[in-house]
C-alpha cells in the first residue's frame, strides 16, 4: 500500500546534447556515517582510518573535476578509501529527498520536487569516466510515482551497460510498495546482484521503518531469488533487537534462499534520530558471521563498520557466474 499518493513532481525532460558532456550532479551515497555529534560512549573499535591510495586519489580527482556530490566524503564513510581503491562506488539516483521517514536514515524526508529524466545518462557517463569495475546503485523511495521510480532504475541500468559495458552492477532497491510489475522492470535489466535491505528485525519495524513491511521485503527477495538472481540484504545491530530475533531473521533468509547478508553497527546520524541502544563488540559480529553461514547463508559480511556496499566487488566475483 505505501504512502498516500502525493502531488506529482515536476519533470525535467532530457535536453538535446550540445557540445561537450552535460553537468553531472550525481550523488554518491554509501548510506553510512553522517556528520553526527560524536558520543563519548563510542568505543575504540569504531575509529575510522583516513582514506588514501592511488585508486582513491584518481576517483577523488574525477569527482572534483566533474562536480559530483559525494555523500561518501561528507559522511566520512569508514570504508570509502578501501572501496574506491578497489574500483567500487555507490551512486544514488532519483534525487536526494525520500518519501519515507525511517528512524535511522539521514536523507531528507518530503515531497521530491523533480523527476530528472536525464539522470540515467549522467550516471552511465560517470561510471564510464570513473572506470569502475563494479558499481552499486541505490535510491531514495519515490512512493509518489506510479512505478516507484522503477522506470528510471531500468533506464539507468541500460545506460551503464551502454556506456560502461565492462562494469558489473549491484542494485540496492526500494520495495516499490509491493508493486511486483515495477520490480519486473528492474529485474529485466539483469543486474549481477539484487540487494534489498531488511534493516532490522520485524518487532522494530514500526519504530525503525514505519512505512515498510518485513514480509513484503522478504517477498521481494524471494521473487528475485526464484528468478535466478544472486540476492543480498543487510541489517543493523544496536537498535534494540534481541539475539533470538536475529536468529529468526537469519532463518527467514535461509528459507527463501538469500545468498548474502551484511551486518553492521547502527550509528546515530543526529540527535533527532533513533538512539544507539548498545555497542556490539567485534567478537559478537564475528559470531554472527559464523552462525549465519552455519545456518545456510552463502556469505555473511559482519563487523562494526560493515555497510551494505562493503566488499561488494569481492561478492560479485565470488557469487556471480561469468
Amino acid at each position: 500500500t505505501g504512502l498516500p499518493l502525493l502531488a506529482m513532481p515536476s519533470i525535467i525532460s532530457s535536453p538535446k546534447k550540445a557540445q561537450g558532456p552535460p553537468p553531472m550532479p550525481v550523488s554518491l551515497n554509501h548510506l553510512v556515517l553522517e556528520s553526527a555529534p560524536q558520543s563519548p560512549r563510542k568505543p575504540a573499535w569504531l575509529k575510522m582510518k583516513m582514506p588514501g591510495g592511488a585508486g582513491y586519489a584518481r576517483l577523488l580527482g574525477l569527482v572534483r573535476s566533474h562536480r559530483l556530490h559525494t555523500v561518501c566524503e561528507s559522511a566520512k564513510c569508514p570504508n570509502m578509501g578501501e572501496c574506491w581503491a578497489a574500483g567500487t562506488a555507490t551512486l544514488m539516483i532519483l534525487g536526494d529527498v525520500c518519501t519515507r521517514s525511517c528512524g535511522f536514515c539521514h536523507i531528507a524526508t518530503g515531497r521530491p520536487p523533480t523527476l530528472d529524466l536525464d539522470e540515467p545518462y549522467r550516471v552511465g557517463e560517470a561510471v564510464a569516466l570513473m572506470r569502475l569495475r563494479h558499481v552499486v546503485i541505490t535510491s531514495v523511495n519515490r512512493d509518489e510515482l506510479p512505478d516507484g521510480g522503477a522506470g528510471v532504475w531500468a533506464h539507468t541500468l541500460r545506460e551503464i551497460r551502454r556506456q560502461s559495458p565492462g562494469t558489473s552492477v549491484e542494485v540496492l532497491i526500494p520495495d516499490f510498495c509491493g508493486d511486483w510489475k515495477a520490480l519486473d522492470l528492474v529485474l529485466a535489466e539483469k543486474p549481477e546482484i539484487l540487494n534489498h535491505n531488511l534493516e532490522t528485525v520485524p518487532r522494530l519495524y514500526r519504530r525503525v521503518r514505519p512505512q515498510a513491511k518485513y514480509r513484503r521485503s522478504l517477498q521481494l527477495l524471494k521473487i528475485a531469488k526464484d528468478r535466478g538472481f544472486v540476492t543480498k540484504t543487510g541489517i543493523m545491530l544496536g537498535l534494540g533487537e534481541e539475539a533470538h530475533e536475529v536468529d529468526s531473521l537469519i532463518d527467514d533468509l535461509v528459507a527463501i534462499g538469500c545468498d548474502i547478508l551484511t551486518i553492521g553497527q547502527y550509528l546515530r546520524p543526529t540527535v533527532n534520530h533513533l538512539p544507539v541502544e548498545r555497542w556490539v563488540t567485534p567478537a559478537e559480529f564475528a559470531e554472527w558471521k559464523t552462525r549465519g553461514e552455519a545456518r545456510g547463508l552463502r556469505h555473511v559480511e559482519s563487523g562494526p563498520l560493515v555497510r551494505s556496499s562493503y566488499h561488494a566487488e569481492k561478492q560479485v566475483d565470488a557469487y556471480v557466474a561469468t
